[in-house]
């Protein structure tokens, strides 16, 4: 890309750019709201059995797929006569209800009663995500009575809750994270107008992309999740790229004209612009290696958010700049009319004197942030991510504790006989497996059409005939449908278990070899394929990201050393930032409720700091690698290249945690450790890694920081 090409377009036409993307903002921004009215489910949806098995469940067995559970709790002193009356008049005032294709009653079916509690279920024919008119019918249509409550929980009941918190904690934390960036930017600049460019672009950046976003509902399922993160990247990545054109800009301003100032910033900040965001670019694309839609709708909208603010960093800041120069010129003489001393030269020139000792003790600080890693436990998120007084949190906790057991987890199997009805050979092969499932150690109980009618496979298969199939309709029709029998396998451990996942692998492999064809689902099994989706695929996504990103270091600075260092330096700051993660949600620090790490944050940190880290660490080295071809100084460079760009570079880093922070407030807890995850490694590598760390080790290997073999300079 011709930067000095740019340049000149933004200093002959900057009203015509101006324009153009006032439009944009005008044309997408009024489309921007209403994204969260087509966002679609969490997107954690693995391509595998366990999808297929729920599909049947609920087609053939008449076992709800995502049902609404209400949970009904009644006093002591409520007789359980009453407690039935009252269950049965809820369930018939929702009759009608629009989409309510099937209502499981626990007055009709046992186990869905324990003492003072019971649930029922609710199928509708409507995705997880069109359920919030329909839940709100039902919240109206519930009896109130004081002494009997009844609860909505459920996938879609969850899900629709975090919608509404997270459309609050983004609209909490943007007002939050806008307004302290500006303060920010202003102590920076010492300038309202200056300060103003960044802010400008970040608000035009999200605005222009969640509206793109919104027109591309009919191609693309987005994640609900996008909602938090695409504002949360999008304005970090635009101010920061923003702030960078406009510090080298105001610096260069000092010392030459206008036109010419404006050229050199885009040929160097611009420059690293460019690098950084194909940084960030390599980073996201790597998380596209996990095949579920979450990772892909995200990635996406990130990359969208990317894009936008480069082409505003590189023709809106320019024809901005150029306009205000008049302005920006006055803001500088009386900034630099106040500023006495350099603070950065200083500090620079004390980790320049003292190399090795702080560089020791900057790896000792990064080794205490890395130690709590090895407690890390992870988690698909459930209501349990919801605040507590949220009564879907609070009824899916009692559903849990009274209908759940918390030491085992329920397995479904689907088999399958070999023609469009089961033979005799079928019955037997079945009942084989089953007493291959009785006598597994991991087992403790099977459930089957065998166990309940008592019956062996010999006599069952009798009952293919009309006459009989109808007489016995009652005790089949649970377990056997056409050429598929239904088989409930009670394992040992909890759902996330290694030991059930282990478990499930391997009775997965059993049933493309036995001789009556099976297949697994059930929340076990969900689990087991989400995780085995992410972490299968994590080795080609740190790979694809660490690679891609050592390739264009090594063409950005043509130096062997440079690159390595710099990407191991980010894999501290992340190791650092997990670390931290798992000490304020594990150990529940700071007044946070203990949770485990929610599986998406970790692989979303990793792709989004990586990239963000590299960021900072093009900034710095560009400058730096500015000055070594000037003087061929190496310890010269580092000092001039360090004490002029460690003020942006933490001023950026500010404002990144400045943007991204806000949302630890926020009442998702998925969210919550985004913030924080994504905050705490920005800190960390602005401060300990850039400031201290990266100077350490470039002054201690000299020359050697640019050597490269001469065939490949």
């Amino acid at each position: 890309m011709n930067l000095r090409k740019l340049a000149n377009i933004s200093i002959k036409y900057p009203k015509v750019i101006i324009l153009i993307w006032l439009l944009f903002f005008i044309i997408f921004g009024f489309s921007a709201p209403k994204l969260p009215t087509v966002l679609k489910d969490h997107g954690l949806i693995p391509d595998g059995e366990s999808t297929i098995v729920q599909h049947t469940m609920s087609t053939d067995f008449h076992i709800p797929e995502d049902p609404v559970i209400l949970v009904f709790e009644k006093k002591e002193s409520v007789s359980d006569e009453n407690f039935r009356w009252f269950i049965q008049k809820t369930l018939f005032q929702l009759k009608g209800i629009d989409g309510l294709t099937q209502m499981v009653s626990p007055l009709q079916r046992e186990g869905m009663t324990n003492g003072n509690f019971a649930y029922a279920l609710l199928a509708f024919k409507q995705k997880t995500y069109e359920m919030t008119p329909v839940l709100d019918e039902i919240q109206r249509r519930l009896p109130m009575n004081t002494e009997i409550s009844v609860k909505l929980t459920g996938k879609s009941v969850v899900q629709t809750d975090v919608n509404r918190a997270s459309q609050t904690d983004l609209i909490k934390a943007e007002r939050i994270g806008i307004i302290a960036a500006f303060i920010i930017l202003w102590l920076a600049f010492g300038g309202a107008i200056s300060a103003m460019i960044p802010i400008i672009i970040g608000v035009i950046g999200v605005t222009g992309t969640m509206g793109i976003m919104y027109w591309m509902n009919t191609e693309v399922e987005w994640s609900n999740f996008v909602l938090n993160v695409i504002p949360m990247v999008g304005l970090a990545l635009s101010i920061d790229f923003a702030l960078m054109l406009v510090s080298r800009f105001r610096e260069e301003l000092e010392r030459k004209p206008a036109e010419k100032a404006l050229v050199i910033t885009m040929e160097t900040a611009g420059r690293a612009v460019l690098f950084s965001a194909l940084s960030v670019l390599l980073g996201l694309m790597g998380i596209l290696f996990i095949p579920l839609p979450m990772f892909f709708t995200i990635t996406l909208g990130a990359m969208m958010v990317l894009t936008v603010s480069v082409l505003l960093s590189l023709t809106l800041v320019p024809a901005l700049l150029y306009v205000l120069r008049p302005v920006i010129l006055a803001e500088n003489k009386s900034f630099y009319r106040l500023k006495k001393w350099n603070f950065w030269s200083v500090i620079s020139l004390y980790v320049m004197r003292r190399p090795v000792h702080l560089g020791l003790l900057a790896a000792f600080l990064i080794s205490i942030c890395i130690l709590p890693l090895n407690k890390m436990e992870l988690v698909i998120p459930d209501a349990t991510s919801l605040p507590k007084d949220y009564n879907s949190r609070l009824a899916f906790e009692t559903y849990q504790t009274h209908f759940v057991s918390p030491t085992n987890s329920e397995v479904y199997i689907v088999a399958h006989g070999k023609t469009d009805s089961l033979k005799k050979d079928d019955w037997l092969n079945a009942y084989a497996l089953i007493q291959r499932l009785e006598s597994d150690p991991e087992v403790q109980k099977v459930d089957s059409v065998f166990s309940n009618l008592r019956m062996p496979p010999e006599q069952l298969a009798i009952f293919q005939k009309p006459i009989l199939k109808k007489n016995y309709k009652p005790f089949l029709q649970h377990f056997v449908k056409g050429n598929k029998i239904l088989i409930h396998v009670t394992v040992k451990g909890e759902p996330s278990s290694y030991n059930v996942m282990s478990w499930l692998r391997h009775w997965e492999q059993e049933g493309e070899l036995s001789t009556i064809p099976f297949m697994l689902g059930g929340e076990p099994k969900y689990q087991q394929e989400v995780f085995d989706d992410v972490f299968q695929n994590i080795k080609y996504v740190l790979f694809f990201i660490i690679v891609s990103n050592y390739v264009v270091l090594f063409i950005a600075f043509r130096s062997v050393l440079v690159p390595l260092k710099t990407i191991v330096m980010n894999l501290l700051s992340l190791g650092a930032s997990f670390g931290i993660l798992v000490w304020v949600f594990k150990e529940g620090n700071f007044g946070i409720e203990p949770n485990k790490i929610a599986i998406m944050i970790p692989v979303f940190i990793f792709g989004l700091v990586f990239g963000i880290s590299m960021d900072y660490g093009v900034f710095l080295v560009s400058r730096i690698f500015e000055e070594y071809k000037k003087t061929r100084d190496n310890n010269q460079a580092v000092l001039v290249g360090l004490s002029s760009i460690s003020r942006i570079i933490n001023s950026a880093a500010a404002i990144m945690i400045s943007v991204t922070l806000p949302f630890a407030f926020g009442d998702v807890i998925g969210v919550k450790q985004l913030g924080i995850g994504i905050a705490a490694a920005i800190f960390i590598d602005a401060t300990v890694i850039r400031m201290v760390l990266v100077p350490s080790l470039m002054k201690m290997m000299g020359k050697w920081n640019w050597w490269a073999p001469g065939w490949l300079k």
